[in-house]
């Protein structure tokens, strides 16, 4: 039984629940990526540049920053084509292969 299924329980569920959506989207263009992002970003502004004396000051700062974004936050989009991606991806096959790897 697939998702696909009309009698599928997923599907019974779901109607049953129309508030909730279900959207399927390639792996690589996961939200888990837009999350690391926004890490990597809270990492890079906040937390590498500060100074922390406890871990009570790195958990107070982390917030402040977090409630600042907050007040005007800036979406992640993806600026590369799907055919920008995977040339990138070839090339760096090209250049890795017969490396030793």
């Amino acid at each position: 039984m697939s998702i696909d299924d009309e009698s599928s329980p997923i599907k019974a569920w779901l109607a049953r629940h129309p508030r909730f959506e279900l959207h399927f989207t390639p792996t690589g263009s996961s939200w888990i990526n837009q999350i690391e992002r926004w890490f990597g970003y809270l990492a890079h502004q906040m937390i590498r540049r500060g100074a922390h004396k406890n871990i009570q000051a790195l958990e107070a700062d982390i917030r402040a920053w977090v409630k600042e974004w907050n007040k005007d936050p800036k979406p992640f989009i993806w600026t590369k084509t799907a055919e920008e991606i995977l040339d990138s991806l070839a090339r760096l096959c090209r250049r890795i292969s017969g490396a030793g790897h």
